[in-house]
């Protein structure tokens, strides 16, 4: 049942996040332009941008995305370059951190979503989430949709929390041998067609089987998000027709959910 008190407090407390928000990605901004790294907005963000001129109105987070070998840079980069308030979360910098995606931290915040883990020890203030991206071979979408998506499905299920029992021994045996054929299919594909117009996230982070094409993104544009500009798809609209197909439609109102199950922005 849902708990109206907690709702309308998320509601109350959501313009406050988002601002926090856009003071982590302006910093990572600056940090990018000194270092000459390559980002752009992605996802709800990106839509949010061009549909709202900024945040979904009941969003509250954001996502960018940079190509593997600027995500590799701005890892190296990023930790010296922060503010004391911020913190470059990985598995590396937060040895307790499951994720595979990396996030910029607001250390001053508390920021609980339903997949989180009060067992362990990571950091969880707000964030900014940074999407590493490769190419992929030059494969039909539906190949793509069956062995990317197949991929991060077993990997989701093999890295979640196991209880010891004959049926997890199973699942996990199962799905391992699964992620593994996988894994060699998609490594011929590579092997095979190694020239493709075509990238998108990295493998374990792809469950829909989304790609896009390098020249619908590269040379990236520009576009207002909050009021300021960002690096953003050349081409916009193909960007958010590979991701959300009929992206303008607003959905109904009981699709319009906040992330955060509890969110305290500042704790002083």
């Amino acid at each position: 049942m849902e708990n109206q008190y907690l709702t309308n407090y998320l509601k109350a407390h959501l313009r406050e996040c988002q601002l926090k928000q856009v003071a982590i990605l302006e910093t990572i901004d600056a940090i990018c332009k000194k270092h000459n790294i390559q980002y752009w907005i992605d996802s709800g963000t990106l839509l949010g941008a061009v549909r709202h001129g900024g945040f979904i109105p009941w969003d509250d987070d954001i996502d960018i995305c940079m190509m593997k070998a600027d995500y590799d840079r701005f890892i190296e980069v990023a930790q010296g370059e922060l503010p004391d308030n911020m913190f470059l979360q990985t598995r590396q910098t937060d040895p307790e951190f499951r994720s595979s995606v990396a996030k910029i931290r607001d250390m001053n915040s508390l920021y609980i979503e339903d997949c989180d883990d009060f067992s362990a020890n990571y950091q969880k203030g707000l964030y900014v989430d940074i999407f590493p991206m490769i190419d992929y071979p030059d494969v039909p979408l539906s190949f793509v949709k069956r062995y990317a998506a197949g991929i991060s499905k077993c990997y989701d299920i093999l890295h979640k929390a196991h209880h010891y029992s004959l049926r997890s021994f199973a699942e996990f045996f199962w799905f391992g041998m699964k992620y593994g054929i996988y894994k060699c299919i998609w490594g011929a594909a590579k092997l095979l067609k190694p020239k493709s117009p075509y990238f998108s996230y990295i493998l374990i982070n792809n469950g829909y089987g989304i790609r896009h094409r390098h020249d619908s993104t590269f040379p990236l544009s520009t576009i207002e998000f909050e009021g300021k500009t960002f690096p953003a798809p050349a081409d916009t609209d193909a960007y958010l027709t590979d991701l959300y197909k009929n992206y303008m439609e607003i959905p109904p109102e009981d699709k319009r959910h906040i992330h955060a199950i509890y969110v305290h922005p500042d704790l002083g």
